[in-house]
């Protein structure tokens, strides 16, 4: 139990190491694009975060109230029946749940570790990174009410790879879920009856906080990039390469599984490559890419859930996604 507490604790002080890491090379890279010579880059910087500071600050704070008021014995309840209607429990939980793609793989094998079902966990693994509800704000805050596409998309595509999975299981194609009896344990929501507005404000904070250094340095990380790329990447280079045919799809995807930043950090690449190519399939391709051919993502199933549920991953989600880039291009 020491050795859990140890290694929880160092996990924190090293995301919060990166934070200041990445804000601070954010810092250097913002005051050193005032400077005449970067004239493309300040504006670029400037220009993404006025969109997306609103969305940052909320999503922050829906987060932490979220951590501190949602029991997690709520969330293991749902996960732990091998029931259809688990899966969409899974979704459920993965739209609360406020961690980025890489924070959400250790709530993922826990889950799994306290008998939450393999098809149950892949679904939560595939609606956390996208369906979640900073994200969502996030994206809107970039797309506008279209983001609903991406969010309803990528929930179906988190849904149909859990009903596969399930199916999978019974004919015997990937590894059996783990036979923990389900306990029907009681959920106390001690924090909403007993309601304390100064240890709430504290605890959300705290939340916030926890949340802030698990996303906000990918955040950094990505504006970073896009920034670049909008300031000095040609858009003929977008429209030859990234264009909106299934090549340029499939060249998106693998641009996207290369790069392989955060869910969080991914969205205003995504928002830059629309900008540049002007059609929502590239963009959508590019923000799966980074949750469905995840290599650390694959390799961490690989070891805690089994070599076929890891395999299994891509050969479903990849045509999916694929599928409804083209679908996006067509007629968006």
């Amino acid at each position: 139990m020491d050795h859990k507490h140890c290694e929880h604790k160092e996990d924190k002080v090293r995301i919060g190491r990166n934070l200041k890491i990445f804000g601070i090379l954010f810092i250097l890279v913002f005051a050193v694009s005032f400077l005449p010579i970067f004239d493309k880059l300040n504006q670029s910087l400037l220009d993404y975060l006025k969109i997306i500071w609103w969305a940052v600050l909320l999503g922050l704070f829906l987060g932490g109230i979220i951590e501190y008021f949602i029991p997690e014995e709520f969330i293991f309840k749902y996960l732990g029946q091998k029931k259809k209607r688990t899966i969409f429990y899974a979704v459920f939980f993965g739209f609360l749940m406020s961690a980025c793609s890489h924070g959400i793989l250790a709530i993922a094998m826990q889950l799994h570790k306290k008998g939450a079902s393999i098809p149950a966990v892949m679904t939560f693994l595939l609606a956390s990174p996208w369906a979640n509800l900073p994200i969502t704000i996030l994206l809107f805050g970039f797309f506008g009410i279209k983001a609903l596409y991406f969010i309803l998309a990528a929930m179906f595509i988190a849904v149909f790879t859990g009903f596969v999975y399930m199916g999978l299981e019974k004919v015997g194609w990937i590894e059996k879920s783990l036979d923990i009896p389900f306990k029907n344990q009681k959920i106390v929501w001690t924090r909403v009856k007993n309601f304390n507005f100064k240890e709430s404000v504290s605890g959300v904070t705290k939340g916030m906080v926890n949340l802030s250094n698990m996303v906000l340095w990918w955040i950094l990380i990505g504006v970073i990039m896009a920034a670049v790329i909008g300031a000095y990447i040609p858009e003929h280079f977008f429209m030859k390469y990234l264009g909106p045919t299934f090549l340029g799809l499939v060249l998106t995807l693998l641009f996207a599984t290369i790069i392989e930043v955060c869910s969080e950090g991914s969205s205003p690449i995504a928002f830059e490559i629309f900008s540049k190519v002007g059609t929502f399939g590239n963009p959508f391709v590019f923000l799966m890419a980074g949750v469905v051919t995840d290599y650390t993502e694959i390799g961490l199933i690989w070891s805690n859930i089994g070599k076929k549920a890891a395999i299994w991953l891509p050969i479903i989600t990849v045509p999916l996604v694929l599928g409804f880039g083209i679908l996006f291009n067509a007629v968006l």
